[in-house]
């Protein structure tokens, strides 16, 4: 066989995995709908979590599931590893710079990451489906984003968390991961001010 068919054919692979995890990516980001006030569901991994009339889930603190493992590289090329912040309550929005609900929710993260810093609170954004980091650079300057992304373009990442656990499935989604490293709170849709506070504080106050 040819050097140039066995090239091919290994592109033609890689073109495929590509886009295979692409696909799997948009299945896993679709909006899904949240129950009402006080509505209780149960994942597929029996894992229960309530969800509030603002959309925001929750889950009990002896019920929580471990969040996945997720480590890769920033939109600056430094290498970030989410278990460095084991001991702290961990924000990880998933957003992209093409999202106007990202441009909406943006400076009230920006914000909220200054105000609790000290509280023992590290934001991390997964940035997503930008298919070059320029643009996804330029929207955290804009908004004044100073803590690290993930650059995930195909969203890799997303697809580490657990079936029936708070997992991201929309763009922008919120998890707050509490300081055992375990998943405590998700919202599937831009958040105010306030809303950032009432998914964090909580976790704060916790001992």
């Amino acid at each position: 066989m040819s050097l140039s068919r066995v090239s091919r054919r290994r592109s033609n692979r890689t073109r495929h995995a590509a886009s295979a995890a692409a696909v799997a990516v948009a299945g896993a980001l679709t909006l899904s709908a949240c129950g009402g006030d006080g509505a209780t569901s149960s994942g597929s991994s029996g894992a229960k979590f309530v969800t509030g009339s603002g959309g925001i889930s929750t889950v009990a603190k002896g019920e929580r599931q471990d969040a996945p493992k997720l480590d890769g590289e920033t939109l600056e090329g430094e290498k970030l590893d989410i278990d460095d912040f084991k001991g702290k309550v961990v924000v990880l929005n998933v957003w992209g710079s093409w999202c106007s609900p990202c441009r909406a929710e943006a400076p009230n993260f920006a914000k909220v990451s200054e105000e609790t810093k000290d509280k023992g609170v590290e934001f991390v954004g997964i940035n997503t489906r930008d298919d070059s980091k320029g643009p996804a650079i330029e929207f955290e300057k804009q908004w004044g984003i100073t803590y690290p992304s993930f650059y995930d373009p195909i969203g890799k990442l997303v697809l580490r968390f657990p079936k029936g656990s708070l997992n991201p499935q929309a763009i922008p989604s919120t998890i707050v991961i509490d300081r055992e490293g375990k998943i405590a709170a998700r919202s599937l849709m831009a958040l105010n001010e306030k809303k950032l506070h009432q998914m964090i504080d909580p976790l704060i106050a916790e001992k």
